[in-house]
Order: C-alpha cells, then structure tokens, then sequence
C-alpha cells in the first residue's frame, strides 16, 4: 500500500510502499479515504511522550484522525461488512476492563490508539481492532473529509467540554490556544450556548474563533491574558482549557478563573515539560478550583456528536481550511514547528 512513513524523528517524512496490513478475528480493515493531520502526529514525530509511555518502533505509520470504508472483516466481528463508511475513534478500549465495562473505554486498561499503537490512517488501508466495540458508522450525509476532521481534535474537543467540563448555557468559556482542538472546543461551547473567549498569539487563529463563534478575542502577546479575561467576564471564567499542553497556557488558564471556576486540561505536554507543570496551588484551594482532564472519546458518545452534526447544530467542516495529498502532508508537520497552520488540514488525495 502507498503510505508516508516516519523513518527517523525529526527527519523529513516519505512516501513509500509498504505492507498491506492483515485483518484480525475481531477486526476490520479500511480503506482510508481521509485523513487529519493533527499535533499529537508532529509531537510523535518529534518524539515525544515518551514519559508516558508512547515509543514508536520505526518505521512506523502515522494518523489517528481518519474514516473510510470498511474493505475486510474479521470471522468473529457481527456489527460491520464490506462497504460500510466509518469512523475510527482515536481510543481503542478492549470492551473488557472495568473502565471499558462502566462505559470509559477512552481510558481502557489495555488502550490501544491507532497511529501509535499500530499503523494508523496515514496508510491507504489501516486495521482496526476490536471493531464491535469501538468502530462507529458514518452517516451517508456526512463526508469522509468531515469526518476526518473530527477524528481526535473534534471528538475529544467534545467529550472535554460536555462532559468533563459540563459546559452550560450562559456560562463564561475562555479557551487557551487555537489550533484544531481549540478552535473545536469553541464551536462547541458556543453550540451549547456559552459565551467564548479565545486566547492565542496568532490574530489570524483568533479571527478565524470569532468565525466558530468567539464573542471576544485576547492575544496573548499584547495582553496578560488571565486580567483580559476577569475584565471580559466581570471576574473570571466559569470554565477555562488548556488546549494546547504548554505551562504558559496552562498557567494562564487556571488564573483566568473565577470562584468555583473549572480547569479542563486536554493539551498534552511537550519535552519542555515532560508533563509537570507548576500550578498556583493556593489558589486553587482559596478559590476551590477543580482540575479536570480529559482524553479522546468513548465510543458510545459518537451518537450524540454525530446527530448534532446531521441537525446542523455543529459544523466540524467549517474546521477544515485545506484538503492536500499524501506527498504535501510533510509540509503540514514543517508549518506545525512553529504554530504557522490555520485549522484543520485533511488527507483525501492519494495520487497526485
């Protein structure tokens, strides 16, 4: 199969032919049709996360945000066949640990995350694992390209705010960063009514925020962005996320909030921090702040999203600022060195 491979971290990433993969008793093979090219991919080709865990064998296949259409079906799987249009979540629970069993199989003992776990949608076929439990039907109104963009950044966007955070109407929503997960987290706040704010440095990152629905905007250059916020919101954010996973953003958001106020962390650390951040712990006790995190999305949440989408009442389309091929996806990872990409890029282009 044609797919762009990370042969060395850091090094520019190539386009070769590689082994089809082979379909296992309890899993599926797709053919990909799109595939987002997302931050945790250029945090895995710079090599990170290894301090929790993530060690990729080289070479290795990227993508984690992907859909396509099911091409072969393992002898064991009863729920899919040949031809069916999916959605991979970007989690993979077992459907057998106790967090799998009480409905949280984005935090499987045993979880499994294609892309890292195995080669993922950077590939023109990609396996899937234990599809009855974690595959989710496309619906036919909803493109493949779509569906890509909500492959990580959408989905765990949404799983953070509904219900990690439990955002509601009218509550004050300030989100640090606005790459793909930001920018998500913001159409989706303001889909249930709250009022957003957008930090970041970049003006056209946080014109493109007012476009998802950002009622005010702070840059984060020109401005302490936590005394914007207080002034904005009259003393603070109900709810505040770090989006992007760096200790200056996640310092800032926890000070944007007020009393009783909750921190939503979904960006993950990079080497700089190795995932420890100093965070103002007196404050969080005087003001009772709660610290909440969040990873990916459970499989059985994909219905809810996705008929919000069907209604028009989330948009993940409006994300997606470009369409490229295979061969120009390491141009992506090069503009993400410096935060210079605008939204969400997707994979559709196999041929040039």
């Amino acid at each position: 199969m044609k797919a762009l491979v990370l042969e060395e971290f850091k090094k520019p990433l190539v386009v070769r032919e590689m082994p089809d993969p082979e379909c296992s008793p309890d899993g599926v093979v797709l053919r990909v049709e799109a595939n987002g090219v997302c931050r945790s991919d250029w945090h895995a080709w710079q090599g990170d996360w290894d301090w929790i865990g993530i060690e990729l064998p080289l070479p290795h296949v990227l993508g984690h945000e992907f859909s396509g259409v099911v091409e072969e079906v393992g002898k064991n799987v009863k729920n899919f066949q040949k031809g069916d249009r999916v959605i991979v979540p970007f989690t993979i629970g077992d459907g057998t640990c106790p967090y799998c069993v009480s409905g949280h199989h984005n935090i499987c003992e045993n979880i499994l995350m294609p892309g890292f776990s195995s080669w993922g949608g950077f590939g023109r076929y990609a396996h899937v694992p234990n599809a009855d439990t974690n595959l989710t039907r496309l619906p036919e109104n909803i493109s493949f390209v779509e569906a890509a963009g909500m492959g990580c950044r959408f989905m765990t966007a949404f799983h953070g705010v509904t219900d990690q955070a439990q955002v509601k109407a009218g509550e004050w929503v300030a989100v640090h960063g606005c790459g793909g997960v930001g920018l998500s987290a913001i159409q989706i706040a303001t889909a249930l009514g709250a009022n957003v704010i957008a930090v970041d440095i970049g003006e056209d990152k946080l014109e493109f925020a007012k476009q998802l629905g950002a009622v005010a905007t702070v840059n984060a250059r020109d401005e302490i962005a936590p005394e914007a916020i207080r002034e904005i919101t009259k003393g603070g954010a109900h709810v505040s996320i770090d989006a992007l996973g760096i200790a200056q953003t996640c310092q800032s958001s926890v000070s944007s909030l007020r009393k009783r106020g909750r921190h939503l962390q979904i960006g993950l650390t990079t080497r700089d921090e190795e995932g420890m951040i100093a965070l103002p712990v007196d404050l969080i006790v005087q003001y009772e702040i709660q610290f909440v995190g969040s990873l990916g999305m459970q499989p059985s949440r994909y219905p809810n999203m996705l008929e919000m989408v069907e209604k028009g009442k989330l948009n993940p389309g409006q994300l997606v600022t470009q369409t490229i091929s295979l061969e120009d996806a390491p141009r992506i990872f090069n503009e993400m060195q410096n935060y210079q990409n605008l939204g969400v890029t997707v994979v559709d282009k196999w041929d040039k």
